[in-house]
């Protein structure tokens, strides 16, 4: 994000600075300089500028967006500038001699005017807007848009601009899963009918489903009673709802996996379910080889998305041997061939008698 800001600065200088910097001899800056309305619009367009540089990335890993950042920086920056950095550089010189805390006090005076900005921005109507999870395609085309914009000298350098407005309406349309599955099994949050994601836990991770809830631009607090309506549990385990009405079931115990394979398109448990299972599973083996899952429908199945897809190998993480060792896909199993009654009809057996 500090090299994304730093492009951005470089490009404006280059692009939408001359005018205020020229010489106090042309009339009109001189007039604007008088007032400072030179350093004010410098700070103001430095702060938007950097900000619109850092979004695409802070929307990414934090999947949100700040549209008041620049009130913010306008409110703290001259404090931090003309008081924190200052008091904190003299209190750091005279803490040998035991004169430092005055510079500490002042220092802290800067702070608290830095949180109580904050506080009020973040208070403000729509300060936060939320960005559902858009993987790193699109972010790369906007990296490109940022680094066309802010290295070439050419008028082609406004090609970058095309590219970061296809890059956000890229990362905008991208479709959210409807199935997420944690890594151990034990946290399945399903998209209902409403849109939104309803959570089957047999263990509280409240983290993870903040997480979860972040990356799907869900405003809601992982605290929150809804996360869990439509959802049914009892000791063997617990089912919920898809969007069209078939059922998701997660099996806690081995003896619900039958009555859950009867009934439900899609069954998450962390033991091994039966090979005779009818609907379609996501059990132990496929969670230790693949951890954490995303599924999206694709007709009758899903399309996975897996934390560690097939032919994954990472430095800090190398693939073991059937790693990943699974379809990208997952599709209802054909129904078992029912066993043909060989008992003749009643008319049959009348007919030789």
């Amino acid at each position: 994000m500090s090299f994304a800001a730093t492009l951005g600065l470089v490009a404006m200088v280059q692009i939408g600075m001359p005018s205020l910097l020229a010489s106090p001899d042309h009339s009109a800056t001189a007039r604007i300089a008088l007032w400072g309305g030179r350093e004010i619009a410098m700070l103001f367009m430095a702060s938007m500028i950097a900000g619109l540089a850092t979004t695409p990335y802070a929307a990414f890993h934090f999947h949100r967006v700040t549209p008041y950042g620049v009130l913010a920086n306008l409110g703290a920056m001259p404090v931090v500038s003309a008081l924190v950095m200052p008091a904190g550089l003299l209190g750091l010189l005279a803490a040998p001699f035991g004169l430092d805390g005055v510079f500490w006090w002042l220092m802290g005076i800067g702070i608290d005017w830095m949180i109580l900005v904050t506080r009020w921005v973040a208070a403000l109507p729509g300060a936060v807007g939320h960005v559902g999870a858009f993987g790193t395609a699109p972010l790369i085309a906007a990296s490109l848009g940022l680094i066309l914009m802010g290295l070439l000298r050419t008028p082609l350098r406004w090609s970058g601009a095309f590219v970061l407005v296809a890059a956000t309406v890229w990362g905008l349309s991208i479709r959210q899963p409807d199935i997420l599955i944690a890594g151990d099994g034990q946290n399945v949050a399903v998209r209902a009918r409403d849109g939104q994601l309803h959570l089957i836990r047999a263990k509280k991770d409240n983290f993870l489903l903040k997480e979860w809830l972040a990356a799907d631009a869900d405003p809601r607090d992982a605290a929150s009673t809804s996360v869990g309506d439509g959802v049914s549990c009892d000791d063997a385990g617990c089912v919920t709802p898809l969007a069209d009405g078939r059922m998701v079931a997660l099996a806690l115990r081995i003896d619900a996996l039958a009555d859950d394979c009867s009934r439900a398109v899609l069954v998450v448990t962390a033991k091994p379910a039966p090979p005779d299972c009818t609907g379609m599973v996501i059990d132990r083996p496929r969670l230790a080889s693949q951890g954490a899952l995303a599924l999206t429908r694709r007709g009758d199945g899903f399309a996975i998305a897996a934390a560690r897809a097939r032919g994954a190998n990472r430095p800090w993480s190398p693939a073991a041997a059937g790693d990943g060792d699974f379809e990208g896909t997952l599709m209802p199993r054909p129904a078992a061939p029912r066993a043909k009654d060989a008992t003749p009809s009643e008319a049959d057996l009348q007919a030789e008698d």
